[in-house]
């Protein structure tokens, strides 16, 4: 989303220095060069996973006893621990505060971070200056993990805490969906470009004076932090319109829109209190970064600082509320009943404090009930009250409790399972029967019958449709599956609907003619279906042309969604704006035309050997956008074969740049000069990359097309289906 026009961005995903770097950014051996080493151990494809390919998370959590699970969670809210004591006897706001911050890393550029996989445990988020002493809450949680064991995963732990939080403290809660499934190492995400966090002097990462947007996919406004800067941007308080810009930019690159930002920044302010008591350069590091005998402890552990309630985390002090373990609308009162000036906390942050505040409006002092000190609201909170739409959502919700109840159980539901995917995922007794929009709701399908699969295929085969546009039609359907946040993907057909029907990577017009002549074949079989079987069909055909038999036996039984089902404007990030499959690029961009391939292999969860007999085959059938021909080193072109990889590697062709961009190359005949092939940087990889060039080789080698073929076939169901949690997941729901 554009900052200035609040329009959803069509630039490149990934901007910043034009090198796999601005992929990763820094790396945790950058922030922590002194941490252990393991990557060594996870060489040659071993995993790091303790729990074996056999471990199915789904079935153990359904057998968990979750009412006693949620007993024993609402128990630990009160049970105060002399190491890390509770701020007013309840645990509720440190835990809800944890499983935010686990789900609040979600955006909507690529579909990663988020809760789904208990990455909070794992550097860089363990010690992120947002995460400060969120370490403490973790090992509050682990007896209650270490009894339950393999039956809740630290990912479902995170956020079903925070529900029970919410509950045990009266307020509103919309549901719980389990299936989380737990990783054991870090997962590659690219956080930002930054050397520096955001208490380290790190700019903010919008400036509209000097032309600054924040780049995509990034949707935290500086490094370090899940959302804003609570002081203002850059840590100014006196930008009562940028604060408001950067919220909402932040909160919608986290598919949250102006009334979801509101209710979740006033729900969550209505419990606890921030922490600012002393300067943070009092305390110690971050987790990762610590001594070994503090085992994972970081920021604060002096004891009698601890047990005085001296702790600092954001370095702003106080609760924003007079009842900071209770719901209600007391945030929402206080912010409209006052004036409110702005004071340093004690730790030298921007707040804002109540003008003469009434004795009973005042909050108790975390420690001693008896002490009474004033309440604050942040430079993100006065934002509710000082931007002209948020102000109107923030009266109404004053004048509303019913209206607040709901938007904020709402909103919470969707900030923890955002990056869930469909709702065929979620498990346990209190996955809500609504279906929400967000949600990307699927019809159920019907599954055809053999002989109606096998009369569809050959009627196709006979519709004077080409072996590429087939293929390119099912691929444009099936590839916008993304594998962090599961959306995406074939079922549902969406790529009929607007906007995935108009986008440029899927050569509009011929996409339309493919989709009307399969809508007039298919008979009873749903057109998502029907797109893929007919991406099948060619696949089939194009391999028996090349003396191979193969049987492409993609699932069927999917549904077609419509267009009230289907949220275009959440879509708009899926659009590929570099499809190396394809062949497609939009236009030239600061990061490498084969770093974004790899990136886009990533997202639909390839193999380096998937990936690499992906674009053989589809070159190799003609499947590049725009029909320009570019990488289809073949004369025989709509054939599956492995004349890519065989040409490619071929000595006797030169390579050298067509253009000043060098996105297109030129392959001439070494002996005569003659021009023979147009290629882009997307194929040339496969030949320069020493890696990708060992895997190539394998398949332009004697025996290799069989090679190409079986694994061709075998990464292109593996795509088709990817989405087809109906099925993976219905033995889960009985």
């Amino acid at each position: 989303m554009d900052a200035k026009t609040g329009e959803m961005s069509g630039g490149c995903p990934f901007n910043g220095e034009g090198s796999v770097r601005s992929l990763l950014g820094r790396t945790n051996r950058d922030w922590w060069p002194e941490t252990a080493n393991l990557e060594i151990l996870t060489q040659d494809g071993k995993s790091a996973d303790p729990m074996g390919e056999d471990f199915d998370y789904c079935e153990a959590f359904n057998a968990i006893d979750y009412n006693a699970l949620k007993a024993d969670l609402t128990a630990l809210m009160t049970d105060s621990q002399d190491w890390w004591p509770a701020d007013y006897g309840h645990y509720g706001p440190f835990f809800i505060r944890m499983a935010w911050h686990a789900a609040g890393t979600y955006r909507t550029g690529d579909g990663r971070g988020g809760a789904g996989s208990g990455q909070q445990r794992f550097a860089p988020l363990n010690s992120w200056p947002d995460n400060g002493n969120l370490d403490k809450a973790r090992r509050l949680l682990w007896p209650i993990k270490q009894k339950y064991g393999k039956h809740i995963s630290w990912a479902d732990l995170f956020i079903l805490t925070g529900n029970v939080a919410i509950e045990s403290m009266g307020g509103p809660v919309f549901g719980f969906g389990g299936g989380r499934k737990d990783v054991f190492e870090p997962e590659t995400v690219y956080w930002g470009t930054e050397e520096q966090w955001v208490n380290e002097g790190v700019p903010t990462r919008i400036n509209p004076d000097e032309g600054k947007a924040l780049d995509n996919p990034l949707a935290a406004i500086q490094m370090g932090l899940i959302y804003v800067n609570p002081e203002g941007p850059g840590g100014n308080p006196h930008d009562p319109e940028g604060m408001a810009r950067d919220m909402r930019e932040t909160f919608a690159r986290m598919a949250m829109n102006d009334e979801e930002t509101v209710a979740l920044t006033a729900g969550g302010h209505a419990f606890g209190k921030a922490h600012g008591a002393h300067p943070a350069d009092t305390f110690r590091g971050a987790p990762e970064g610590e001594a070994l005998e503090l085992q994972g402890f970081g920021w604060l552990n002096d004891e009698a600082e601890i047990a005085a309630g001296n702790i600092t985390t954001s370095g702003i002090e106080g609760a924003w509320t007079p009842n900071p373990t209770e719901w209600g609308n007391d945030y929402f009162r206080l912010l409209f009943k006052y004036e409110y000036e702005l004071v340093q906390s004690p730790a030298g942050a921007n707040q804002w404090q109540p003008i003469n505040p009434d004795p009973e409006d005042m909050a108790p002092d975390a420690r001693d009930p008896s002490k009474k000190v004033p309440t604050m609201m942040t430079t993100a909170d006065m934002a509710l009250k000082r931007d002209p739409e948020y102000r109107k959502i923030s009266e109404r919700f004053l004048n509303d409790q019913a209206a607040l109840d709901d938007a904020f159980a709402r909103a919470w539901f969707k900030l923890c399972h955002r990056d869930m995917g469909p709702k065929a995922r979620y498990l346990g007794p209190e996955v809500p029967a609504e279906d929400l929009i967000w949600q990307d709701p699927v019809p159920a399908g019907s599954t055809p019958s053999d002989s109606d699969v096998a009369a569809f295929k050959s009627a196709v085969l006979s519709s004077g449709l080409t072996v590429s546009e087939l293929v390119k039609a099912a691929w444009a359907s099936a590839s916008t599956y993304r594998n962090s946040d599961h959306r995406g993907g074939a079922n549902g057909a969406r790529v009929r609907l607007a906007p995935q029907n108009g986008w440029a990577a899927n050569d509009p017009d011929e996409l339309s003619k493919v989709l009307a002549k399969l809508d007039e074949l298919r008979g009873d079989i749903s057109m998502a279906d029907a797109i893929v079987l007919a991406g099948a069909a060619a696949v089939e055909k194009a391999a028996k042309d090349g003396g191979h038999s193969v049987s492409v036996n993609v699932t069927t039984g999917r549904g077609d969604a419509t267009q009230e089902q289907t949220d275009a404007e959440s879509f708009e990030p899926l659009e590929p704006f570099a499809d190396g499959f394809r062949n497609y690029l939009r236009t030239k961009a600061t990061v490498k035309t084969e770093d974004m391939l790899i990136d886009r292999a990533h997202l639909l969860g390839l193999s380096i050997p998937e990936m690499t007999a992906l674009v053989g085959g589809m070159r190799a059938l003609g499947a590049v956008s725009g029909n320009t021909g570019h990488g289809v080193l073949t004369d025989r072109a709509g054939t599956l074969s492995n004349d890519f990889f065989v040409n490619l590697l071929d000595m006797s062709t030169k390579w050298s740049a067509a253009d000043s961009d060098e996105e297109l190359y030129v392959g001439t005949c070494r002996k005569t000069g003659a021009e023979k092939y147009r290629a882009t940087r997307a194929d040339l990889i496969f030949g320069s990359n020493s890696q990708l060039r060992a895997v190539a080789e394998t398949y332009a080698e004697a025996g290799g097309e069989e090679r190409l073929v079986r694994d061709f076939v075998k990464a292109w169901t593996k795509v088709m289906d990817a989405d087809r949690f109906d099925i993976a997941y219905a033995k889960y729901h009985g």
